[in-house]
């Protein structure tokens, strides 16, 4: 994959610190690839993610507790593992046991510090979850939960990726074309977020982004996807969207989903409610992403 080979080697003209975290777990083959394609692009990047699978955990948050008699998930640490640790080889790998929003608030208040020479993270971004995180699965998810945290705990931008292809994978098995293929398109959208500058995004704003199923006779390469700017929930009782490709009101996140092609949605949520936000705060995001995004 030349296009994979081109990320990963040339680095972002700004490197900026990121907080990396999930719900499927912090040794989830997804989120270390992406890892790896942060890092390699120049980011400053730590992972704090849960010890366990907390898929569905929504906002859920507690303190942690010691890694039970089974261990991290994949064995990724042993049992009777204290709550909080890391990798061996690579410290800024890290397992809280709770939820997601525990393991977020966690990576930004005690362990990215220590990396970032006590700053704290620029960015957050969660996942690619394992499946998709639309509509009225956005509150649900600890993907998006996570996402939510570090905007309304730590007042830090957010992007929630979710992606429709795979089944919960190991770090250590060969890793999926669809996790290198929306690791890809995550370190894009990233990257045109971090090059438009500060503010990443407006505040209490979150991005919910879904990439669709990758097979090896479709969608299996970067360049064969189109960015759709779309809106959370139906809006059809809600005031308009911003203008965008000659319309006010958006398409949704299930318009995207259940659509022939190889589309991505980019949705600007609400981090107070996990919904749609106004136009007033929807432009600027279409405003930053605009040289990526097509109109359908």
């Amino acid at each position: 994959m030349r296009s994979w080979l081109l990320l990963s080697i040339l680095p972002l003209t700004q490197a900026i610190r990121i907080i990396q975290s999930n719900d499927d777990g912090w040794a989830e083959i997804n989120i270390r690839t992406f890892f790896d394609a942060l890092t390699n692009a120049g980011h400053d990047v730590v992972l704090s993610g849960p010890a366990e699978n907390q898929s569905g955990t929504s906002s859920s948050d507690a303190p942690p507790k010691t890694v039970d008699a089974d261990g991290c998930i994949f064995n990724s640490c042993p049992g009777g593992s204290p709550p909080t640790g890391s990798n061996a080889t690579n410290p800024r790998l890290n397992y809280v046991n709770s939820f997601p929003v525990t393991s977020i608030m966690n990576g930004i208040d005690v362990t990215a510090p220590k990396f970032f020479g006590g700053a704290k993270p620029e960015l957050a971004l969660t996942g690619p979850n394992v499946g998709s995180n639309i509509g009225i699965q956005v509150p649900f998810s600890g993907t998006v939960g996570a996402a939510v945290a570090a905007v309304m705990e730590a007042g830090i931008p957010a992007i929630a990726f979710s992606g429709r292809s795979g089944d919960p994978t190991a770090w250590n098995q060969p890793t999926p074309l669809y996790s290198k293929i929306y690791a890809e398109l995550a370190l894009k959208i990233t990257s045109q977020i971090v090059a438009s500058g500060t503010p990443y995004l407006p505040q209490g704003v979150f991005l919910n982004v879904n990439f669709p199923e990758v097979t090896s006779s479709e969608c299996n390469d970067i360049d064969d996807f189109r960015f759709i700017f779309t809106r959370v929930n139906p809006g059809i009782f809600s005031e308009k969207d911003t203008e965008w490709c000659g319309t006010n009101r958006l398409p949704t996140e299930y318009d995207i989903f259940f659509r022939d092609g190889c589309f991505v949605s980019i949705s600007a949520g609400d981090a107070s409610d996990k919904t749609t936000v106004d136009a007033a705060r929807q432009k600027p995001v279409a405003d930053k992403l605009k040289s990526i995004l097509s109109c359908l």
